[in-house]
């Protein structure tokens, strides 16, 4: 067998021990790359960097690669972005994703999205792939309650903790829906296939987006604390512009109290808690996830560690 052969049995080998649960000390030859986890494991390197690809009208657009695996390798640039909606890109930011090489862009909007915010805009001869994943009717209650400018109202229908359990039920059916299984599922066999550098959004690029590059991170055995601060970084790149939406609804006298969407707004370890959960529950684990829940075979595993770590 091959170096490189043995080197990809090895990856897939300690990417399927590391989603079952079970130790990969075996063959980690590098250890999680956060803070977080630096008593258990000393030799960690540096955090690495999230390469951010600046645009005017899209602030969580980012590339998913650099990222360190249990297994030695690396996560490599320029295959996979994930993003925010690019319906509001401006000429310069169209030249720019131009630049990004892209085949294939996978919006997850549901309909209700794309008629309120628009279509992507893309470069010439490039048309996203509508994907929908459901978002339990939160598109249109948020618009509801923002749209009624009554602030009983609003608070009836997000205060009170209620906003916190709506995105923990959002999340939970990452997990159980077979629909939205099916659509995760087809952009990761995409990504496998290795057609070329393809990216995936839905409207704020942080919870569908998020689920989705948490799932791929893992699967490419990528340390789990590492997943998750790719996760939460949505809350650094989305912060500025999330707080200046807040502000232009209180002065325009649309909501009184703005601050009940910020549990809407922000990504939260408890909401990635509840799918993870659901996830052990329903399928054992998150191996069983993948295999079970998604239906990616062995095959498609090795394809992605072999497109996407070097």
């Amino acid at each position: 067998m091959s170096r490189a052969r043995i080197r990809l049995a090895t990856a897939v080998l300690a990417a399927a021990l590391a989603m079952a649960g079970l130790p990969v000390s075996a063959f980690a030859r590098t250890a999680p790359a956060t803070a977080d986890a630096a008593h258990r494991y000393p030799a960690h390197p540096q955090a690495e960097t999230i390469r951010q690809i600046p645009l005017q009208g899209a602030v969580n657009v980012r590339d998913l690669g650099g990222y360190r695996t249990w297994t030695g390798g690396k996560v490599r640039r320029g295959l996979v972005y994930r993003s925010d909606a690019l319906s509001r890109l401006t000429p310069a930011d169209v030249t720019t994703v131009a630049g990004l090489g892209l085949t294939e862009v996978v919006d997850f909007r549901i309909p209700a999205e794309l008629r309120y915010d628009g279509a992507d805009r893309l470069p010439a001869g490039l048309t996203a792939t509508s994907r929908p994943v459901s978002d339990l009717g939160l598109y249109a209650t948020l618009v509801g309650a923002i749209a009624s400018g009554d602030p009983v109202q609003q608070e009836r229908m997000l205060g009170g903790g209620r906003a916190e359990a709506y995105m923990r039920d959002i999340y939970r059916t990452f997990v159980t829906s077979p629909e939205n299984r099916a659509q995760f599922a087809a952009t990761l066999r995409e990504i496998a296939d290795g057609r070329g550098p393809l990216l995936y959004h839905c409207t704020s690029g942080k919870d569908r987006t998020g689920w989705l590059s948490y799932v791929l991170l893992r699967a490419l055995a990528v340390p789990e604390d590492t997943a998750e601060r790719d996760y939460l970084a949505s809350n650094t790149f989305r912060g500025t512009y999330d707080a200046q939406v807040r502000a232009g609804l209180k002065q325009s006298g649309r909501m009184l109290n703005p601050d009940l969407l910020i549990p809407l707004q922000e990504v939260r370890t408890d909401y990635l808690d509840s799918a993870t959960a659901r996830m052990e529950a329903d399928f054992g684990g998150f191996y069983g996830y993948l295999t079970n829940g998604l239906g990616l075979d062995l095959r498609t595993l090795a394809k992605l560690q072999a497109r996407l770590v070097g």
